[in-house]
């Protein structure tokens, strides 16, 4: 029997705020155990939670941005269970009455578009952690930070309309995306800013009703989210190949196996007990409000991916890449706004740049050659001045000594040789060195032409003219 596999994600999102939900104390990463604590985030008797205007806000533009409507009234509620890092015994969440509804995000894979829906976003608030002695050179110990309670959440919940490993990572991919360009959320996953949980399930194609689901908890890279998906597939295509039942389940992902192992059964819906939550009122969204955070959303990923190849006249895969965060896309535009030939553009950031950030693990916005610069060089390429090939080596200094192009041409002496002479020097004594393969070529071997170019540009040390090269042997090729 074949089976279709079903995947709907729910995404954490750290909002960016410098306090946190309902307390002003601060959200700043990397603080010591508990340093950024308060009685209302620790849930003291007799304290009283307020809301943070700027993360409704910006969870506002995340609903607008996701194409959600945002209900005119939204309620918190309290979402009660008990676990050490939750210190009120409760999370407050949102749960009947969230803030946003029916929206969707457009993924592209392999040229093809499909629309994900989205159930809703709603506000929470984020627990504590917990840390385990074996970590701290304490055996059977653990210890609870608290840092984290209260830190402002916006939970995505995608609708079951994900069918493979590969549209759950495209659809994290966009997501991230428009959540970056709206600047509601910095998205580190290193730092717990967004962290996905996915609900994967098995039928028999054709069939309407859902398979028996079981989710994967707190995956925080793309890579092992798409990994985690795939072993879960193929264990549960195990399970009903050998005739038994799936198993409604909590699992985790250990990505030294690359296996996912159970952390809780739940053979039952587990029954939180939400009930409003009577210290906080409930929240009022007029139509002008709604209005006023649409007018601060950018031009979105979607979009301007739409304007790069019409403007622009990218393939789609190039605007695709350039557009995949607001950094690189305007690196590029910034690159295209002082020469005129973007493809050439595209050509170096999407290969060279990229290449050599993702060697130094770094962000587009740490790179050290500037638009400026990397224009510079394509205009050397575009006057003659160096070659293609002297360009590979000359970016590789810029990258790791911020030099301009050109002082680091004219120290190295990597000018092109322009000179027709020494140029016809080199070709003829080439010629005379492989009347073997020239015998070759005229007998109708054209690879062979490929490797005289090679030996010319060694003999010029790569710094005569491919194109002249290249015409000037077919013509004495011709005449011998």
């Amino acid at each position: 029997m074949k089976y279709e596999t079903v995947i709907g994600l729910e995404v954490h999102v750290q909002i960016n705020t410098k306090t946190k939900i309902f307390c002003s104390c601060s959200t700043e990463f990397g603080k010591p155990p508990n340093a950024n604590t308060c009685p209302i985030c620790l849930g003291m008797p007799g304290v009283l939670p307020v809301l943070n205007k700027q993360f409704l806000e910006s969870s506002m533009k995340a609903c607008l941005a996701t194409h959600c409507t945002v209900a005119p009234m939204n309620r918190f509620a309290r979402k009660n269970y008990f676990y050490p890092d939750l210190p009120k015994g409760y999370q407050i969440s949102q749960f009947e009455e969230p803030l946003g509804i029916d929206g969707h995000i457009n993924i592209y894979l392999n040229g093809t578009k499909k629309r994900i829906g989205l159930t809703r976003i709603h506000m929470e608030e984020d627990a504590g952690k917990l840390i385990h002695g074996e970590n701290l050179g304490s055996p059977g110990k653990s210890y609870v930070d608290f840092n984290r309670t209260g830190v402002p959440l916006c939970e995505v919940v995608s609708e079951p309309d994900l069918r493979s490993p590969e549209e759950a990572r495209a659809y994290l991919g966009e997501l991230k995306s428009i959540l970056e360009y709206t600047q509601v959320s910095d998205c580190n996953m290193e730092e717990g800013s967004l962290r996905c949980d996915a609900n994967i399930s098995l039928r028999p194609e054709g069939q309407e009703e859902l398979g028996t689901r079981t989710e994967l908890k707190n995956l925080n890279s793309f890579k092992f989210v798409q990994k985690a998906i795939e072993y879960e597939v193929e264990r549960q295509t195990r399970v009903l190949e050998q005739g038994d039942k799936v198993i409604q389940e909590t699992r985790l992902y250990d990505s030294d196996r690359g296996e996912t192992f159970s952390m809780r059964s739940k053979e039952e819906a587990h029954d939180y007990r939400y009930f409003p939550d009577p210290d906080l009122v409930p929240v009022i969204v007029d139509e002008a409000w709604v209005e006023e955070i649409r007018k601060t959303i950018p031009e979105l990923p979607e979009q301007k991916r739409e304007r790069f190849a019409t403007e622009y006249g990218l393939p789609e895969y190039d605007a695709g890449v350039l557009t995949s965060s607001r950094s690189l896309s305007n690196y590029f535009e910034k690159c295209a706004s002082l020469f005129s030939k973007p493809k050439i553009i595209s050509n170096w950031i999407m290969g060279d740049l990229l290449r050599e950030l993702n060697k130094t693990h770094q962000d587009i916005d740490e790179c050290p050659i500037s638009p400026d610069a990397l224009v510079n060089l394509l205009k050397l390429i575009d006057e003659g001045v160096i070659s293609g090939n002297i360009a590979k080596t000359v970016f590789e200094e810029m990258y790791q000594t911020q030099k301009e192009p050109i002082a680091i041409v004219e120290e190295k002496g990597l000018k092109q040789i322009t000179d027709d002479k020494a140029i016809d020097e080199m070709v003829e004594g080439v010629l005379q060195a492989n009347l073997g393969q020239v015998e070759e070529y005229k007998n109708g071997k054209e690879k062979v032409l490929g490797f005289l170019v090679g030996q010319v540009m060694k003999a010029s040390k790569g710094k005569a003219n491919p194109g002249a090269v290249n015409k000037l042997l077919k013509e004495k090729m011709s005449g011998m």
